[in-house]
């Protein structure tokens, strides 16, 4: 066991892990030539086309330094807030963490976060300067950075390539030396704690785990603590670049295995996996529960194909443990579920999915956040309002609480003004303002987690040519003046349009709204009114005018009530439509919404 490693690889986005990664499995010899292409361990096409990682991937390497023979065990992990549940889960199952930062882009949001979280479970941190062969690399200036930030020495920064592998055998080496050995012992009961799943098709769900105490052996009789299931372990293994079986996996090392389960609710994220016969007294500390920041309804385009979705959504929550979802229906899009998400890049990443994965085709809401209500009767009953249209009576309702965040924005010194007047647009306050360096500012303002989730991280980048980096944190319910805003077509509202907003917000976003549904909506044989109320006030209206025939055409020359009595005979045929007509909306008009100030 003294020559097993465990170690992950934390980093800001696009900072090179995936890349550095490569180079560590080239090294060690664990991928044949054959087998080799850029970003190996990055296995999703998903994760391919958009060149980000979504998911955590482990994989064993073998290393021999000074005639030992080492045991690494590496975990990639994701850079984006959105994928933070990954990181943290990854980090528990290791004892040490590579922090990388690029060479010329220096610390950023995600690196200190990403930090933070390694140092609350006490890893040892092995700081490694990225992209030195980079033109625009300037190693000394965030050599300094780093020892600021984690008050090592210098000396202890290893500096590296992840293109040209420079440096590599110094990372290796260092993972070894300052890495402590997994602590555990073989003769102790069986505990080892689940970190990943996956659903496969004919093999059922594989689940990953990291032994603490004792051994799992092939054909062994386990039991997961949480659900209380027993299962027969078919088959262990570690985990190379394909899945290698093995009699058993001891203490201190990282395996996966098959039970056949082939229902998804059996196997939980953080569960403890102990022996049937001789069970462990002490479960494994799991992970805390996902906070989901963003909602949003996700219905089946055809209705027929609820069921379907939902064994799809419950494959999908195995591999995406931060994907929190239950039933829920609405009048003008049948059946669906009530979706939780990380943040918009997640929802977006799980619609892809489930489209790629499960050819289900999704229809995706108005995303909003969940609010606390409280009514006049009970004022210290907190009501929890997920969807607007939960929200009570604008009579009754005593006062509306939202979600606050803090944001820490990293920039450029000379985009702060830009920075600050979107943050302020947004219904920010600035609570600290720190030069890190004269070039780079840290800002930290409080602001409600709703003005963010539509498409403030892009106009943030835009603003701040790409060089901001954003990470936030919820600080809990804040009083706001929140008013429901129901947009009618044809006089009936729809339920999936309708939004909480701030009340001075409301008739700006109003109009706005009713603008960019009438170019979405198509022309139909009567007239449509697009309108936006608060309550039983209409504060804006658009009109999507009728498709005429010209029934005057056959009438040359002659009176004038000839004309007219055509005209009217036309006017009356339309209302009559008018009330019986009902509006398709389409799918494109649900998601423009949020794209107000493109």
């Amino acid at each position: 066991m003294k020559n097993i490693r465990n170690f992950c690889i934390i980093a800001h986005i696009d900072h090179g892990k995936s890349t550095l990664a490569d180079r560590l499995l080239d090294y060690t010899g664990s991928v044949t030539a054959r087998e080799k292409q850029d970003q190996l361990l990055d296995s999703m096409d998903l994760e391919r086309e958009r060149g980000i990682t979504i998911k955590s991937h482990a994989i064993q390497m073998e290393y021999v330094l000074d005639g030992q023979d080492y045991i690494l065990n590496l975990i990639d992990t994701p850079g984006h807030v959105d994928f933070s549940y990954e990181v943290s889960r990854s980090i528990a199952a290791c004892e040490g963490a590579l922090l990388i930062v690029d060479a010329a882009q220096s610390i950023q949001a995600q690196t200190i976060s990403n930090l933070y979280l390694a140092l609350e479970n006490d890893l040892e941190i092995i700081p490694v300067l990225n992209k030195v062969d980079l033109p625009s690399a300037n190693p000394e200036e965030v050599t300094d950075d780093i020892v600021d930030l984690l008050g090592c020495d210098p000396e202890e920064v290893i500096h590296a390539s992840g293109k040209t592998g420079f440096g590599v055998d110094e990372i290796l080496k260092a993972i070894i030396e300052r890495v402590p050995a997994p602590q555990g012992n073989v003769d102790e009961p069986l505990q080892a704690l689940i970190f990943d799943s996956v659903y496969n098709t004919f093999r059922g769900i594989e689940t990953y785990f990291r032994v603490f105490n004792g051994e799992i052996k092939k054909g062994q009789k386990i039991k997961f603590v949480a659900t209380g299931k027993e299962y027969f372990a078919d088959e262990v293994g570690t985990l190379k670049l394909n899945q290698v079986p093995k009699q058993s996996v001891k203490a201190g090392d990282v395996g996966y295995l098959i039970t056949g389960i082939k229902t998804a609710k059996e196997v939980k994220v953080g569960d403890t996996i102990t022996d049937f016969a001789n069970p462990t007294t002490n479960i494994v500390e799991g992970f805390e529960d996902v906070k989901p920041m963003v909602f949003a309804g996700i219905y089946p385009v055809d209705t027929e194909d609820y069921e379907e979705l939902r064994a799809s959504m419950e494959k999908l929550q195995l591999n995406d443990a931060s994907l929190v979802f239950q039933p829920e229906s609405s009048a003008a899009l049948g059946f669906g579920f009530r979706c939780g998400f990380l943040g918009m890049l997640h929802m977006e990443i799980i619609q892809e999915r489930l489209e790629r994965e499960f050819d289900m085709t999704v229809i995706t809401t108005v995303p909003n956040v969940s609010y606390h209500a409280y009514t006049n009767k009970e004022p210290d009953v907190a009501f929890i309002v997920n969807n607007p249209s939960d929200l009570p009576e604008t009579t009754t309702v005593n006062r509306v609480e939202e979600p606050y965040i803090k944001a820490t924005i990293i920039t450029k010194s000379d985009f702060v003004g830009n920075v600050m007047s979107l943050c302020i647009e947004k219904r920010g306050m600035i609570i600290n303002q720190t030069y890190l360096t004269t070039e780079r500012v840290e800002l930290i303002f409080e602001m409600p987690l709703a003005e963010i989730v539509f498409d403030f991280y892009d106009r943030l980048k835009t603003v701040s040519k790409g060089y901001a980096s954003f990470d936030y944190s919820p600080i809990g319910m804040k009083v706001s003046k929140l008013v429901r805003l129901d947009v009618l077509l044809n006089a009936q509202p729809v339920d999936a349009l309708s939004a909480l907003i701030h009340a001075d917000n409301a008739q700006h976003i109003g109009k706005k709204m009713c603008e960019k549904l009438k170019e979405l909506i198509p022309r139909q044989q009567f007239d449509i009114p697009i309108q936006a109320a608060i309550g039983a006030k209409i504060i804006a209206r658009e009109t999507v005018k009728a498709l005429r025939k010209d029934v005057t055409a056959k009438c040359y020359g002659g009176d004038i009530s000839r004309k007219r009595k055509l005209l009217e005979k036309q006017k009356k045929g339309k209302k009559r439509m008018r009330q019986v007509g009902n509006v398709e909306i389409p799918q494109q008009a649900f998601m423009a919404v949020l794209k107000l100030n493109d």
